[in-house]
């Protein structure tokens, strides 16, 4: 059951930029999970059933953890079975139908528009690389794309004539996703001889190359995100999924309906795209305020 485990933290690290001391609590979670879980007689993520999950829970409360960390242990499980559903290492989720604790929804985190604004504009030269990260960069903001999406993004998957890109998610799901006119311009431009260069004679089907000719990884993309994000003064936590969430966030304060902002994300159920109702609340309050005789 340790390798799944490992997958799953691996995850959070690079795709969310979860912190360390959070990735050692959610490990210090799973671990326990899992002893509760051998406990039961049950060696695999696989043919966990939510009997097993519940008796977990009942269990923690008996030692007398806290609520918070009961509430943080559910959520954190649900979370690998996600991850597991969409890696395809898992058919069903145990977790499905308990109810959610009380707490444990934490809004996104979005930048400003100051902030991205700053981010996109910190230009670090004209070399080949120079103009490869900031395409990425610029195409992560403009599409909300999932960082694995984004490096795994092939040639055959950008049309650059109508402007879309069209990225392949959770579930091998492949979706249409509209790319801007300046996001269209630096993947042109990168497209050209910088990419070349960075190849250096060999051929490969992937976007985004590093700098050995080789696809790019989520890893190395991380990097380089976390280099330009101190030249643009953001001291703040920050991950490549910050843009995901900037990109919903922006697009919902300006308009956006929800199912839109959906089928941009990849996601599958209007729930998960739910987590951003606040941004539209917010957004019709200050309407309200504005317009309305009495606001």
């Amino acid at each position: 059951m340790d390798e799944p485990v490992r997958q799953f933290l691996h995850y959070l690290s690079v795709e969310k930029g979860l912190a360390p001391l959070t990735l050692e609590a959610y490990s210090r979670d799973l671990g326990r999970v899992i002893g509760l879980l051998d406990g039961q007689g049950v060696g695999a993520w696989t043919v966990v059933d939510r009997t097993h999950v519940r008796a977990c829970l009942s269990e923690l409360h008996r030692q007398g953890l806290s609520p918070r960390t009961v509430a943080r242990t559910v959520t954190i499980v649900r979370g690998l079975y996600r991850f597991l559903l969409g890696e395809g290492m898992a058919v069903a989720d145990p977790t499905a139908g308990l109810e959610s604790p009380r707490g444990s929804l934490r809004l996104p985190h979005a930048l400003s528009q100051a902030e991205v604004d700053a981010l996109l504009s910190c230009s670090r030269g004209t070399t080949p690389r120079a103009s490869r990260d900031e395409a990425m960069i610029e195409l992560l903001y403009a599409t909300g794309m999932r960082v694995s999406e984004l490096v795994g993004l092939r040639l055959r998957d950008v049309n650059l004539e109508v402007g879309y890109v069209s990225p392949v998610g959770k579930g091998a799901k492949t979706r249409i996703v509209p790319v801007g006119e300046v996001g269209q311009d630096k993947l042109a431009r990168y497209l050209g001889p910088p990419r070349q260069a960075l190849l250096n004679g060999r051929t490969s089907p992937h976007v985004f190359i590093s700098n050995r000719g080789d696809a790019m990884t989520r890893q190395r993309f991380w990097q380089i995100l976390r280099a330009y994000a101190r030249v643009a003064g953001i001291t703040r936590p920050f991950s490549p999924h910050t843009l995901r969430h900037s990109f919903a966030t922006h697009l919902l304060t300006r308009g956006a309906d929800l199912r839109s902002v959906q089928a941009m994300l990849g996601h599958s159920q209007i729930t998960t795209t739910q987590i951003y109702t606040h941004v539209t609340r917010e957004r019709l309050k200050a309407l309200h305020q504005k317009l309305h005789p009495r606001g």
